[in-house]
This record gives structure tokens, C-alpha cells and sequence, in this order.
């Protein structure tokens, strides 16, 4: 996507400075110099972008104070035995420590990253070369997501509308990455979710089968 941007902006300075040159308003060594610069520039950005890794989640937590899991995504592939055994020791893990320790964990091979909201505790494992502070602005976002959805989000939101947390979760994070970095974006996304779900729902369904 990068490389399209750059090749579009090269397109169209390369026109614009024909332009000029027809029109003679600069000379033919200051076109090549002016040329040469968008070049340097180019290559710099590409260089950039390429060694720029993006924050990768393996995997994401939500925990009550009781030590109770509210919400789990797996962006890696794990047995299942091996993701209750992680969940047991994180949850044990965080809990121990005290609310001055630091919020970065070295754990096998990765690091944890957690952070406490009111009554729950998020936690996101990433590779040990990923960067903590984006992750920690990953959490903060997340949770702003929540409540904005909700309205001032608890822990009994999420244990009621746990379908509605994942699904926002899907709109912001995909394969461990982040994919929308607009709140308004997600918040609209779920709302038509909302809007086609009550419009699919026969009025009445529930009235008649006693679930109303």
C-alpha cells in the first residue's frame, strides 16, 4: 500500500515538473535536480517501511480481580490444552504482583502486557521485539471502545454482552494486528451489526415462544 502511495506521489511530481518545464518556468539541470531529491526522498520512505514491523498479538485476556476469564482471543494457533494452562498462569501471575510493579512481564519467550481497568485486568502477549507502550495504547483504546459502546463499561457488561466485546475486538484487532485505528469507524461498524440484527429478528419472537 505504501509502495502505491510513493509511485502515485513520483506520478504526479514528474508531471508537474514537465509542466513546468514546458512552460519554461525552470531550467533543464534544475528538473533533474528537483528529480534527484524526490528520488533520495522515495528510497529513504521505502527503506523505512520495510524495516517497520507492526505490533503482533498472540494472544488477548480479559480477568476479574477473582481471577475469573471474561473474555479470551487466540490469534495464535495453540492446543487446547496449552491455552488453560497459560490462562491459569497468567491470571496467578498478575494477580501476585503488587499495583507498584511494572506492567511488562518476561514469560516464555514472550512478553505480557497488562493493564488494570476498575475490576479487570487486560492482558495481551506479544514477541519479545514488539514494543510495550503500543501495546499498552492497544489496551487503553480497546477499553475506550468499550466504553463508548457501553457507557461507562463493567465487568457485568462484558459478562452479559460478551458476544458484543468480541465483535468490537474484531473490528479493531485481526490476526494479532490492528486493523481500524478510527473509534468512529468500529462504533459504526457495530451499530449496523446492531441495526441488521434487530431488523432481522421477527418482531414478537421472543414475545411467542415466552423468552419476551
Amino acid at each position: 500500500m505504501k509502495l502505491i502511495i510513493y509511485s502515485a506521489v513520483l506520478t504526479i511530481f514528474t508531471l508537474y515538473t514537465l509542466a513546468e518545464y514546458t512552460l519554461a518556468l525552470i531550467s533543464p539541470s534544475c528538473l533533474i535536480r528537483k528529480y534527484d531529491q524526490v528520488i533520495s526522498a522515495i528510497k529513504t520512505c521505502l527503506v523505512i517501511s520495510s524495516t517497520t514491523t507492526s505490533i503482533m498479538i498472540q494472544f488477548m485476556l480479559l480477568f476479574s480481580r477473582q481471577g475469573k476469564p471474561r473474555l479470551q482471543k487466540w490469534f495464535s494457533s495453540y492446543p487446547e490444552k496449552s491455552k488453560k494452562k497459560f490462562t491459569r498462569e497468567l491470571i496467578t501471575n498478575i494477580l501476585g504482583r503488587g499495583t507498584k510493579m511494572s506492567s511488562f512481564i518476561e514469560w516464555n519467550d514472550m512478553k505480557i502486557v497488562y493493564k488494570r481497568y476498575a475490576s479487570l485486568y487486560f492482558c495481551c502477549a506479544i514477541e519479545n521485539t514488539d514494543n510495550e507502550l503500543i501495546t499498552l495504547e492497544i489496551i487503553h483504546n480497546y477499553v475506550e471502545l468499550l466504553d463508548n459502546y457501553f457507557g461507562s463499561v463493567c465487568e457485568l457488561d462484558i459478562i452479559y454482552n460478551y458476544e458484543k466485546a468480541y465483535f468490537i475486538l474484531d473490528e479493531f484487532l485481526i490476526a494479532g494486528e490492528v486493523q481500524e485505528t478510527s473509534k468512529k469507524n468500529i462504533l459504526n461498524a457495530i451499530r449496523l451489526q446492531d441495526f441488521m440484527q434487530e431488523e432481522e429478528t421477527p418482531q414478537g419472537l421472543f414475545e411467542d415462544a415466552g423468552l419476551g
